[in-house]
Protein backbone atom coordinates (compact mmCIF):
# COMPACT_ATOMS: atom_id res chain seq x y z
CA UNK A 1 0.00 0.00 0.00
CA UNK A 2 1.29 3.45 -0.96
CA UNK A 3 -0.12 6.57 0.72
CA UNK A 4 0.52 10.15 -0.35
CA UNK A 5 0.48 12.65 2.53
CA UNK A 6 0.34 16.38 1.77
CA UNK A 7 -0.54 19.61 3.53
CA UNK A 8 -0.74 23.36 3.14
CA UNK A 9 -1.42 23.58 -0.59
CA UNK A 10 -3.21 26.95 -0.17
CA UNK A 11 -5.17 26.90 -3.47
CA UNK A 12 -1.99 26.33 -5.48
CA UNK A 13 -2.66 22.84 -6.79
CA UNK A 14 -0.11 22.63 -9.62
CA UNK A 15 2.45 20.94 -7.37
CA UNK A 16 -0.19 18.49 -6.17
CA UNK A 17 -0.80 17.62 -9.82
CA UNK A 18 2.95 17.06 -10.35
CA UNK A 19 3.25 14.85 -7.27
CA UNK A 20 0.33 12.70 -8.37
CA UNK A 21 2.02 12.17 -11.75
CA UNK A 22 5.36 11.34 -10.14
CA UNK A 23 3.99 8.97 -7.49
CA UNK A 24 1.09 7.26 -9.27
CA UNK A 25 -0.43 4.92 -8.54
CA UNK A 26 -1.23 5.70 -4.90
CA UNK A 27 -3.76 3.80 -2.83
CA UNK A 28 -4.77 6.63 -0.54
CA UNK A 29 -4.34 10.41 -0.35
CA UNK A 30 -4.24 12.34 2.93
CA UNK A 31 -4.39 16.15 3.11
CA UNK A 32 -3.68 17.76 6.47
CA UNK A 33 -5.38 21.09 5.96
CA UNK A 34 -5.20 24.48 4.31
CA UNK A 35 -6.49 23.35 0.92
CA UNK A 36 -8.56 26.55 0.92
CA UNK A 37 -11.66 25.29 -0.89
CA UNK A 38 -9.91 23.20 -3.56
CA UNK A 39 -10.61 19.83 -1.92
CA UNK A 40 -13.22 18.83 -4.56
CA UNK A 41 -10.75 19.56 -7.35
CA UNK A 42 -8.04 17.62 -5.52
CA UNK A 43 -10.39 14.61 -5.18
CA UNK A 44 -11.03 14.80 -8.91
CA UNK A 45 -7.29 14.92 -9.66
CA UNK A 46 -6.55 12.03 -7.31
CA UNK A 47 -9.39 9.95 -8.71
CA UNK A 48 -10.43 8.98 -5.20
CA UNK A 49 -11.80 10.52 -2.00
CA UNK A 50 -9.30 12.39 0.15
CA UNK A 51 -8.87 11.91 3.85
CA UNK A 52 -8.80 15.62 4.66
CA UNK A 53 -9.08 17.88 7.70
CA UNK A 54 -9.54 21.62 7.96
CA UNK A 55 -6.66 23.97 8.57
CA UNK A 56 -6.53 27.43 10.06
CA UNK A 57 -7.18 28.92 6.58
CA UNK A 58 -10.09 26.64 5.65
CA UNK A 59 -12.85 29.04 6.63
CA UNK A 60 -15.71 27.90 4.42
CA UNK A 61 -15.32 24.14 4.05
CA UNK A 62 -17.22 21.50 5.98
CA UNK A 63 -14.18 19.36 6.70
CA UNK A 64 -13.67 17.98 10.20
CA UNK A 65 -11.16 19.59 12.55
CA UNK A 66 -9.65 16.14 13.19
CA UNK A 67 -10.13 12.72 11.74
CA UNK A 68 -9.36 9.24 13.07
CA UNK A 69 -8.54 6.60 10.47
CA UNK A 70 -7.03 3.14 10.35
CA UNK A 71 -4.11 2.57 8.01
CA UNK A 72 -3.53 -1.15 8.16
CA UNK A 73 -2.85 -1.90 11.82
CA UNK A 74 -2.11 1.74 12.71
CA UNK A 75 -4.64 3.92 14.47
CA UNK A 76 -3.97 7.34 12.99
CA UNK A 77 -4.91 10.89 13.95
CA UNK A 78 -5.16 13.51 11.22
CA UNK A 79 -5.04 17.15 12.31
CA UNK A 80 -3.75 20.41 10.93
CA UNK A 81 -1.96 20.95 14.23
CA UNK A 82 -2.64 24.58 15.02
CA UNK A 83 -4.89 23.63 17.95
CA UNK A 84 -1.88 21.79 19.40
CA UNK A 85 0.52 24.71 18.89
CA UNK A 86 2.80 22.65 16.66
CA UNK A 87 4.59 25.81 15.53
CA UNK A 88 6.20 25.85 18.97
CA UNK A 89 6.82 22.10 19.38
CA UNK A 90 5.03 18.76 19.11
CA UNK A 91 4.84 17.93 22.84
CA UNK A 92 1.15 18.76 23.22
CA UNK A 93 0.20 16.81 20.08
CA UNK A 94 2.31 13.85 21.21
CA UNK A 95 0.73 13.80 24.68
CA UNK A 96 -2.79 13.97 23.25
CA UNK A 97 -2.13 11.29 20.63
CA UNK A 98 -0.68 8.91 23.24
CA UNK A 99 -3.51 9.56 25.68
CA UNK A 100 -6.04 8.72 22.97
CA UNK A 101 -4.24 5.55 21.90
CA UNK A 102 -2.94 6.57 18.47
CA UNK A 103 0.05 4.95 16.78
CA UNK A 104 0.56 7.80 14.30
CA UNK A 105 -0.32 11.51 14.42
CA UNK A 106 -0.12 13.44 11.16
CA UNK A 107 -0.15 17.22 11.12
CA UNK A 108 0.72 20.22 8.95
CA UNK A 109 0.66 23.97 9.66
CA UNK A 110 4.42 24.56 10.07
CA UNK A 111 5.24 24.14 6.36
CA UNK A 112 8.32 22.16 7.44
CA UNK A 113 8.61 18.40 6.83
CA UNK A 114 9.37 16.26 9.84
CA UNK A 115 9.30 12.59 10.83
CA UNK A 116 9.59 11.95 14.56
CA UNK A 117 9.61 8.48 16.06
CA UNK A 118 9.08 8.63 19.81
CA UNK A 119 8.82 5.18 21.38
CA UNK A 120 5.33 3.97 20.49
CA UNK A 121 4.26 7.04 18.48
CA UNK A 122 5.16 8.41 15.05
CA UNK A 123 4.57 12.10 14.31
CA UNK A 124 4.52 13.05 10.62
CA UNK A 125 4.46 16.46 8.95
CA UNK A 126 4.74 16.49 5.14
CA UNK A 127 5.63 20.19 5.01
CA UNK A 128 4.02 22.30 2.28
CA UNK A 129 3.65 21.75 -1.45
CA UNK A 130 3.09 25.49 -2.02
CA UNK A 131 4.95 27.58 0.56
CA UNK A 132 7.82 25.57 2.08
CA UNK A 133 9.64 27.14 5.01
CA UNK A 134 12.48 24.71 5.67
CA UNK A 135 16.06 25.30 4.58
CA UNK A 136 16.25 25.05 0.80
CA UNK A 137 12.51 25.82 0.52
CA UNK A 138 11.64 22.87 -1.71
CA UNK A 139 8.00 21.77 -1.83
CA UNK A 140 7.66 18.56 0.18
CA UNK A 141 5.36 15.63 0.89
CA UNK A 142 5.55 12.22 2.57
CA UNK A 143 5.12 8.78 1.06
CA UNK A 144 4.03 6.10 3.51
CA UNK A 145 4.47 2.56 2.26
CA UNK A 146 3.32 -0.65 3.89
CA UNK A 147 5.30 -3.85 3.41
CA UNK A 148 3.85 -7.38 3.20
CA UNK A 149 3.79 -7.70 7.00
CA UNK A 150 1.88 -4.43 7.33
CA UNK A 151 4.79 -2.41 8.69
CA UNK A 152 5.04 1.22 7.63
CA UNK A 153 8.00 3.13 6.23
CA UNK A 154 7.96 6.91 5.76
CA UNK A 155 9.93 9.03 3.32
CA UNK A 156 9.97 12.80 2.92
CA UNK A 157 10.21 13.65 -0.78
CA UNK A 158 10.85 16.96 -2.48
CA UNK A 159 9.87 18.51 -5.79
CA UNK A 160 12.77 19.99 -7.72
Amino acid sequence: MKILIVSDTHRRDENFEKVLQIEKPVDRVIHLGDAEETEAYMCQLAGQPLDIVSGNNDFFGDMPREKEIMIGKYRTLLTHGHYYYVSLDTKMLGREARARGFDIAMYGHTHRPKIEKKNDLVLLNPGSLSYPRQEGRKPSYIIMEMDEEGNAEYTVRYLE
